[in-house]
């Protein structure tokens, strides 16, 4: 029962993510400077096998799909509910950016350094969203292979930030400094 629940339940949310991650997507100020498409696929290459890892029903000759946790009715609810909110906090992330917002690491035309809503708490919101929603899957589903997505998730998106990172404070020097030194990257008070 769990398993189908899982499935569903998870999936729906995962693409009423995604439809509203492509709606958002028009609209947004032109680009003056973007990384290459090798760079863009070094980090989103891994979100994609990390999806598939977590979202398909088997993997070929079951590999990583042993139990590394007991998977319980709790186990599921705390992981939906994790995963609703990480991708709720990143929808408010994603709308606080508005026109600022990009797939890939850019500056863009008057580009703007927002520092509220989700921006007050940490300074890339949406990877820490994503970061929940993925731990949230990978808990719920209970097997090895959600470790490991939860690894690559981690490495690709610390290397994101760090490219957004250098890009950012570039473009706004000590002002971005300086939100550097008051709000932390990911998680409030800790990293």
């Amino acid at each position: 029962m769990l398993n189908v629940l899982h499935h569903h339940l998870f999936n729906s949310l995962w693409l009423a993510w995604g439809l509203y991650w492509a709606y958002a997507a028009f609209g947004v100020k032109r680009t003056v400077r973007k990384e290459s498409w090798a760079s863009w696929w070094s980090h989103m290459g891994p979100l994609l096998v990390s999806g598939y890892l977590l979202g398909a029903d088997r993997l070929p000759g079951g590999f990583l799909c042993g139990q590394a946790w007991p998977s319980t009715e709790g186990t599921f609810w705390v992981g939906a509910a994790l995963l609703a909110g990480g991708l709720l906090f990143s929808v408010w992330a994603r709308s606080t950016l508005g026109g600022n917002w990009s797939g890939t690491v850019t500056v863009k035309q008057s580009h703007e350094l927002i520092r509220s809503g989700p921006y007050r708490f940490v300074r890339h919101p949406i990877y820490t969203g994503l970061l929940l929603a993925f731990l949230g899957s990978a808990l719920s589903r209970a097997e090895w292979r959600g470790v490991l997505a939860i690894v690559i998730v981690f490495i690709a998106l610390w290397r994101k930030l760090k490219l957004e990172e250098r890009w950012m404070g570039e473009t706004f020097g000590d002002q971005y400094d300086t939100y550097k030194q008051e709000v932390r990257a990911l998680v409030p008070w800790l990293l």
